[in-house]
């Protein structure tokens, strides 16, 4: 059974309320499901538990506030449902390795000399590459503003686009050798702001030949126009004959698509695959060649 959908509306009502009390049991009553099953599959989809999802969304919150913003530590603090300012403190080195007063000074400092100085080329991303139809078109890179989780985002963008025709994508590619005969799973979050044509995740499974045996680009679920951050998944089959996998996220037409908290996991059978069978539309043989009907 797929729960893809329920994630994404209690994801898009903790999103807005992250200034809330948000216990188990309330997010549980708004899908309808107990507690105990929801907290179950909520681990099982996103990764991480209810509890410190919301967490760790909290903290990114307040990070950016501590960087692009004067509101005192402990507005932000109260703000984010942190009973005392210790206790937020806490919580917020746990990810980001400094308190929230030299996170402000140190990091807002470095964050300041970035923008002034940053060249007009994109910033280079580790291990990732722009192609499409119209790379020119869009640029790449980080967004140390932005993010769901940690210190940055993948930011995907159009700079020259003239219609939805062109399209481009931050990609990957790797060898498929050691998920020969597995099902995968490909995970992670996107935020979106005014796409005119679709965005989504994308992946692409080629065998030996360079053949294309199995391929996904949520063609069929985009994400569009302006939409905050929320999880969204691809499930494909790897044969024995496959050699390459390709993924990214892919931006059509104008608009910003950010990526963030990537992950691949093997998956068993229960879990359906997403693949966009396009054999299904094909004919037995040719019809109307004469055009009177």
């Amino acid at each position: 059974m797929s729960y893809t959908a329920m994630i994404q509306k209690t994801i898009e009502y903790i999103e807005t309320s992250l200034h809330e009390e948000l216990p188990l049991e309330r997010i549980a009553q708004f899908i309808g499901f107990s507690k105990y099953h929801y907290h179950r599959i909520f681990q099982k989809e996103v990764g991480v538990t209810l509890s410190e999802y919301i967490r760790y969304r909290r903290i990114a919150n307040a990070a950016n506030l501590l960087l692009y913003t004067d509101k005192k530590i402990i507005d932000i603090a109260v703000h984010y449902r942190f009973e005392t300012q210790e206790s937020f403190t806490r919580a917020f080195k746990k990810y980001y390795h400094l308190p929230p007063g030299q996170y402000r000074a140190i990091i807002g400092s470095l964050t300041r000399q970035k923008e002034e100085t940053k060249m007009k080329q994109e910033e280079a991303i580790k291990g990732w590459f722009l192609s499409g139809s119209h790379p020119f078109n869009y640029s790449m890179e980080l967004d140390r503003k932005t993010f769901h989780k940690g210190k940055a985002s993948g930011l995907l963008k159009s700079v020259t686009v003239e219609g939805v025709d062109e399209f481009a994508t931050m990609m990957q590619q790797f060898k498929a050798d050691k998920h020969l005969g597995k099902r995968i799973k490909l995970s992670g979050f996107l935020k979106t702001a005014g796409v005119s044509g679709f965005s989504g995740f994308w992946m692409r499974i080629d065998n030996n030949l360079g053949d294309i045996v199995q391929f996904d680009n949520m063609s069929n679920r985009p994400v569009t126009g302006d939409s905050e951050w929320n999880h969204y998944a691809i499930v494909l089959d790897v044969p024995d004959n496959s050699a390459v996998v390709s993924f990214g996220v892919i931006l059509s037409g104008c608009g910003r698509v950010w990526v963030d908290e990537l992950r691949f996991e093997e998956v068993d059978g229960s879990i359906a695959v997403t693949n966009l069978n396009y054999t299904q539309d094909l004919l037995d043989e040719p019809v109307n060649l004469s055009f009177e009907e």
